[in-house]
């Protein structure tokens, strides 16, 4: 997921800027398989269509996967996925990623990377899924056995997930150069949102959050939920970020649903559409100053505007 460039101020985090990715191509991944994987050296290499922004991902033959991080940031969930998908994965009534190789950096690769076991589906849009409220159901199912698993010891809010379970303060200077180019109309709802979402403070026990619910790293298989991926922003501490997905993707009724299958208490939901809303905000935003439509981000943010 892109991570947007941050300022340093007394109301949050620098993030620093966007990290340079430079490409990677099937030469890079035919290399690093024959030095480091000979059992895998003769599998084909191809690039898959649709990867994400923290990763470059190929498919090795037909059960495999490859994952290079794109940028040095982002090599920090390498280790973390190797460590604790294992400890997660018996414990989810859902498929997540199984690592089985992790590769070192090379001469011509600068970060440590990753083998995996290939999961069927395909990413999930609107339009794709058989129901939504069903849906809904489903997602708040498998967040909800993922919180239940024990803590201890589980990596806390850092820059290794981008902040995620930590405080929204983090993201206080980003929400507010963001609003200050949205039109009235749509700055000051989405202000009084922020300030609620600020306002709801957690004190709560941590638990387990996978950081980056979206539906980029959601799969289906004949229309229904069916595999959760890409857990290098998972960690243990405020659950609200998991929350997001309620207006990025879902609608009313499987709004409900999701909130009431996974009891979701006053503070953590106004949390969540904090976070919901520093998503929707910058790419909104961004549209405005690059005179783009960015339409899922102009959505959820209607839905967030609407919902209050």
């Amino acid at each position: 997921m892109p991570h947007s460039q941050g300022s340093d101020d007394d109301s949050g985090f620098d993030l620093g800027p966007v990290p340079d990715r430079p490409p990677v191509g099937d030469d890079v991944v035919r290399r690093l398989i024959a030095t480091q994987f000979l059992q895998w050296s003769d599998l084909p290499i191809r690039r898959v269509a649709e990867e994400g922004w923290d990763n470059r991902t190929f498919h090795l033959g037909d059960d495999l996967s490859v994952r290079l991080p794109s940028a040095e940031p982002y090599a920090l969930a390498v280790v973390k996925e190797h460590h604790w998908l294992p400890v997660l994965r018996p414990q989810l009534p859902l498929p997540i990623p199984d690592p089985v190789g992790l590769g070192r950096p090379d001469a011509g690769y600068p970060h440590p990377w990753s083998v995996y076991r290939w999961l069927p589906g395909t990413p999930v849009e609107r339009g794709r899924i058989a129901d939504l409220t069903t849906f809904g159901s489903d997602l708040a199912g498998f967040l909800a056995a993922l919180q239940a698993v024990e803590p201890d010891d589980g990596p806390g809010p850092g820059l290794h997930n981008w902040f995620r379970g930590g405080p929204l303060t983090t993201f206080s200077s980003l929400v507010e150069r963001d609003l200050a180019d949205l039109p009235a109309e749509l700055a000051e709802p989405a202000r009084a949102i922020w300030q609620a979402a600020l306002a709801a403070g957690w004190d709560g026990r941590p638990v387990w959050f996978h950081g980056d619910i979206a539906a980029g790293n959601l799969l289906l298989r004949d229309g229904r939920l069916g595999a959760v991926i890409d857990f290098g922003t998972c960690g243990v501490g405020d659950p609200a970020c998991d929350l997001a997905i309620a207006w990025t993707l879902l609608d009313g009724p499987s709004r409900v649903v999701f909130r009431d299958r996974l009891g979701v208490d006053d503070g953590t939901w106004a949390r969540g559409r904090g976070w919901a809303l520093w998503k929707a905000l910058s790419g909104v935003a961004g549209a405005i100053r690059d005179q783009d439509e960015a339409p899922d981000s102009r959505w959820a943010l209607a839905e967030l505007i609407a919902e209050l």
